[in-house]
């Protein structure tokens, strides 16, 4: 199986698609892992770039999992509109893709819903999955405060946070399994 992962810091901090895929390995899958990311960056600077529509087409991937900006979220529209370019492409390459929902900043913990909110919607008229990572990180903030899930600065994850966003991508593309 074959997995692109789109998106920027939030999704190669810490090598969580390195983490899914050992998560996957673990349960006696061989996964192998692309990353196109670039810091700050968000689904409609990946909809323009050539590499992101090249790599979709002719890479053979089962899987894309799409993330877009999240400290701010930026322009909706424009996430709506990347997604829905690079969602043609994933069609047309036979994949399947899975939205992968950010977390609100520490300290700004009522942007969630209007985050999650936001990917939903998206996967909804899109007809593809959510992995609610931002919804499970905060309910994981509350059930178990002793656990850091953030960096130091309050905005990215921790080595923690990485294995929890892993683990929920992971329960999304393979709920048998979860």
């Amino acid at each position: 199986m074959r997995v692109l992962f789109i998106g920027n810091s939030h999704t190669y901090r810490n090598d969580m698609p390195a983490r899914f895929q050992e998560m996957c390995a673990d349960h006696g899958m061989d996964v192998e892992v692309t990353l196109l990311a670039k810091g700050g960056m968000g689904l409609d600077y990946h909809a323009v770039e050539p590499q992101t529509r090249f790599n979709i087409l002719f890479g053979g991937y089962d899987v894309v999992v799409l993330q877009h900006t999240a400290h701010p979220m930026g322009d909706l529209e424009a996430m709506r509109q990347g997604a829905r370019t690079i969602h043609g492409w994933i069609s047309q390459a036979g994949s399947r893709a899975v939205l992968y929902q950010t977390w609100a900043a520490r300290g700004d913990e009522g942007a969630q819903p209007a985050m999650s909110k936001a990917y939903f919607d998206l996967g909804r008229e899109l007809h593809i999955p959510v992995a609610p990572v931002g919804d499970v990180w905060q309910k994981e903030r509350r059930e178990h405060p002793e656990v850091e899930l953030f960096c130091e600065d309050g905005s990215h994850a921790s080595p923690a946070g990485s294995q929890l966003i892993a683990r929920v991508i992971f329960e999304t593309i393979f709920p048998e399994l979860a």
